[in-house]
């Protein structure tokens, strides 16, 4: 069965979906999207898009495309409480006498979080792939993330940028580091429903949907401040993944430990911040840690910087957010399709 998703007029019933116009395709609901009038569903292999959208109450039809998180190799790693180098280089560690995040709520959208580990508090989330099961990581990628943004400060292994934000696990992406569209629309709307702040999102697609485009728009709209991974197929010219290249949305490129553009780091004129991204000591499934690589644990330094800023200044738009971050930015002397505004500052932008 193919998986796609249907996008209905406004006044189509549920029953009449159901009813009506899955028979005729040996069509099943896999899952509404009521942020954006859809459903998930499976549907013949041999029915095609232009046959669904010739049913009454239809708009149109889309692939229920692959996203995938956004890593490169990992290395395995050691315990005791270490500050890594990404959070000393963005300078958070002088952030925190003005501030640490508190009571800011961060939701990553990833592979889920590692509901057993010492380094990490979770304080609540979804599993939307299948909400019969827990948000627990099966990948390693989303603890690695979350670890980034919000390690705590308990001595043992390390401590993230803003260390006492409160993490919400929002699974999207299977074991294999690949969800569905339709899993993340639904994810993003549980964002919306629980009134979070700031969401990560380090993973990716090459493939522009509209419907994912007006998912991230309906979270911008209710003013909540969007993070994403610029996408790791650089050094080659507009290679920015979506979301990332999405306006509502700030896009986070890599930096090394010696101030470069990771060679892997996706260019294009949508970038709007660089963080560090290569070698990024974090937690990691199975009470573990581990380092990483990839726009995928760049992109959860400025989600942490910005929880830092929230906490200490209050609400801000989404736009104001992001235009405050690149503002106190670091220049790198590098092109705007490579770096953006900068290096985002924590510290610089707590206390400007």
């Amino acid at each position: 069965m193919n998986r796609k998703i249907i996008v209905f007029d406004d006044e189509m019933e549920r029953s009449a979906i159901e009813q009506n116009v899955l028979p005729a395709f040996s069509g099943k609901v896999i899952k509404y999207l009521p942020l954006v009038k859809a459903a998930a569903v499976f549907i013949d292999p041999s029915t095609t898009n232009e046959e669904f959208t010739r049913q009454a109450g239809v708009k149109r039809v889309i692939n229920d495309v692959k996203v995938y998180a956004l890593e490169t190799s990992p290395a395995i790693q050691k315990p005791l409480q270490v500050l890594p180098w990404g959070v000393d280089r963005i300078d958070a560690e002088k952030a925190w006498a003005e501030s640490t995040g508190s009571r800011v709520k961060v939701a990553v959208i990833d592979t889920g979080i590692d509901t057993g580990h010492p380094d990490l508090k979770i304080y609540g989330g979804i599993n939307t792939i299948n909400k019969e099961k827990s948000y627990k990581d099966d990948n390693g990628h989303g603890t690695h993330v979350a670890g980034i943004i919000a390690a705590l400060n308990n001595r043992v292994g390390v401590i993230g940028v803003a260390h006492d934000a409160m993490l919400y696990a929002v699974k999207v992406l299977g074991a294999d580091g690949s969800g569905n569209l339709s899993d993340i629309i639904e994810g993003l709307e549980w964002c919306i429903n629980n009134n979070i702040q700031v969401v990560n999102m380090s993973l990716g697609t090459d493939e522009a949907e509209d419907l994912f485009h007006e998912a991230i728009k309906h979270v911008y709209n209710a003013g909540i401040f969007i993070v994403a991974a610029a996408g790791n197929s650089g050094p080659r010219d507009n290679t920015i993944s979506y979301p990332a290249k999405y306006p509502e949305v700030a896009a986070v490129a890599a930096s090394s430990q010696f101030d470069q553009i990771a060679f892997f780091s996706s260019r294009g004129a949508e970038v709007d911040l660089v963080a560090p991204g290569v070698n990024i000591y974090s937690t990691y499934r199975g009470r573990s840690y581990r380092k990483l690589s990839g726009t995928s644990m760049a992109a959860p330094h400025v989600a942490g910087a910005a929880a830092l800023v929230l906490a200490k200044k209050g609400v801000m738009s989404p736009d104001k957010l992001l235009n405050h971050l690149k503002e106190t930015s670091q220049d790198m002397h590098f092109s705007p399709d490579k770096q953006g505004a900068g290096l985002v500052d924590a510290y610089i932008s707590v206390t400007s």
